[in-house]
């Protein structure tokens, strides 16, 4: 895949402002795209959309095909008659600002989208009627699985609360007819619980129609969706309870081994991650339906799609299921290029990126090169005396080091924000940054607070075809607004929020693209938004980045 010169903003729906509890897809996604419009950018990255669970991380979802019901925006159900104001009225626990408190919106807005879905059903008719038909139709492959595994797994996760249970999933918890999905117990509960599977797929419905309106209106104004999902699945999930064959799993569904990451500098025990492993032998005498079906349905949803841990692909670290640790683990030859063979063969020239950080062996390169897949470049790496060649200034991160084929960052999801990366280093390292970064012209010493901005102007000035930028680094925001610290739980992951502040309001009629060609111009822009999208724009102009054909 060859990518053209662009740049772009990584910012996860959830932590859009304005709406009750947590960023939509209403308006103030609508308000983004505008503001990305603005800034001369040309890419919008996301995380994974799938719906959440325990943890809260979007890695880590009830399904890789489904849409995170959170993130359905309230007022356009309003608009379409399927909510009245009182009923979407949040309660005083949900806030319109500050972090996301995920019990809480999940505790209030499950069941308010059950209601939507209630009434969506016994009121469609004509065209909306005819347009969720077609979508249970196209979505079939996944969507029936899904909604019977969500009707089952509310019912006995309610139950495994009410017995003070905590942990319990489908493969130790469900009655092993269900668990092991044995015909006569599925259609029983279908039988039984068909009013509660069809709202499943209502809301899966809401999603996806306004995810479409949202991407359809990005893509007009010339700006494209860089999705993400993890190489592995949650076993928490409908992916593998509906396909066990294709894991690597004991008679009694239970893992016999799970992912993770050897033991490094970073780590003394490694990272033992707990996703059960894909058996590729099944997978591959299926001619790998399942990852035709899963990568297919992502570019369906964005126009580009990240692969999290992308070295599996060649090798895997394999852990003994009940290990505590990762240190026992195994390397396991990966599917390799039979399975990017498979995608081209059956999706073409797929436009995935590879995350490739990491410990990446000269069977991840070739890889990589095989299938002219971009990698990854990291600025926060750029700096560390401990990366290799960093005493040398050959440290594969820093800008003079790239070819053209990839995509940079200031950071990800899982830095630190630039300005508290920044914060927290030694004297000796930011001492290297600013002489990196000033060119090393006498007299001229770049101060802490400018740093980040101008990690910014490296990254877009590189070689790389892509440069990202995290929204709390174009902000220059601190270790308080990082997004996610891995190896951790709770607390403040996945729940910053911008200030609406920063971009300015926005109104349903002009998500809904009923005002005029400029949109949002009468509510957007604030001074830090509209100081922020001019520097932007300049950057890219000088960058040569986003320049239309």
């Amino acid at each position: 895949m060859i990518l053209k010169r662009a740049s772009g903003v990584l910012l996860h729906p959830t932590s859009l402002p304005g709406s009750p509890g947590i960023g939509t897809l209403g308006a103030q996604a609508f308000l983004f795209a505008d503001w990305l419009e603005r800034s001369g950018q040309s890419l919008w990255q996301i995380l994974p959309l799938g719906p959440t669970g325990y943890g809260d991380s979007p890695y880590a979802s009830f399904s890789t095909f489904a849409g995170n019901p959170l993130l359905i925006d309230t007022d356009s159900l309003i608009a379409q008659g399927f909510l009245t104001e009182e009923e979407a009225a949040p309660p005083d626990y949900i806030s319109y600002t500050g972090n996301i408190d995920f019990g809480s919106v999940v505790y209030w807005k499950i069941p308010l989208l059950k209601k939507a879905a209630q009434n969506f059903l016994s009121r469609t008719q004509g065209e909306s009627a005819k347009a969720y038909a077609v979508f249970k139709k196209e979505q079939r492959f996944w969507l029936d699985d899904y909604a019977l595994f969500m009707s089952i797994k509310e019912f006995y996760d309610a139950q495994a609360q009410k017995e003070g249970l905590f942990g319990k999933l489908w493969n130790n918890y469900w009655p092993s007819a269900l668990a092991l999905r044995e015909e006569k117990a599925l259609v029983d509960w279908q039988k039984a619980h068909k009013d509660d599977i069809e709202i499943q797929k209502a809301v899966q419905f809401f999603f996806f129609y306004q995810w479409k309106k949202l991407k359809d209106y990005a893509n007009a104004k010339g700006i494209s969706i860089i999705g993400d999902i993890p190489i592995f699945v949650a076993l928490d999930s409908a992916d593998v309870w509906a396909n066990q064959h294709l894991f690597q799993l004991n008679k009694k569904a239970l893992p016999k081994a799970v992912a993770g990451v050897p033991p490094d500098y970073f780590s003394e025990t490694g990272q033992l991650w707990g996703n059960p492993l894909y058996d590729w032998k099944a997978m591959k005498a299926e001619d790998y339906r399942w990852w035709i079906e899963r990568i297919g349905h992502s570019l369906k949803m964005t126009d580009y799609v990240r692969i999290d841990h992308f070295r599996g692909f060649e090798a895997y670290w394999a852990v003994p299921y009940g290990e505590k640790t990762a240190v026992n683990g195994k390397w396991i030859k990966g599917p390799g290029a039979d399975l990017f063979n498979t995608v081209q063969k059956k999706l073409g020239n797929a436009a995935l990126i590879a995350e490739d950080l990491g410990v990446i062996t000269d069977g991840v390169r070739k890889l990589l090169d095989d299938f002219n897949f971009p990698g990854m470049k990291v600025l926060q790496f750029a700096f560390d005396m401990q990366e290799a060649g960093g005493k040398g200034c050959t440290n594969a991160f820093l800008p003079h080091m790239y070819d053209k084929n990839c995509v940079v960052y200031t950071g990800t999801h899982d830095n630190d924000t630039t300005q508290g990366w920044l914060n927290n280093c030694s004297d000796e390292e930011r001492r290297f940054v600013s002489e990196y970064l000033s060119g090393c012209i006498n007299d001229v010493n770049l101060q802490n607070h400018q740093l980040c901005s101008a990690l910014i102007s490296a990254a877009f000035f590189s070689n790389a075809a892509f440069a990202v930028i995290p929204v709390q680094d174009l902000f220059s925001f601190g270790s308080e607004m990082r997004m996610n610290t891995p190896s951790t739980c709770g607390g403040s992951n996945w729940a910053w929020r911008m200030d609406d502040s920063l971009l300015g309001s926005a109104t349903l009629s002009d998500a809904a693209g009923t005002s005029d060609a400029d949109g949002y111009s009468a509510a957007a822009g604030t001074p830090a938004g509209n100081e922020k999208a001019a520097w932007l724009k300049r950057l890219a102009q000088l960058s040569g980045r986003n320049i239309a054909e």
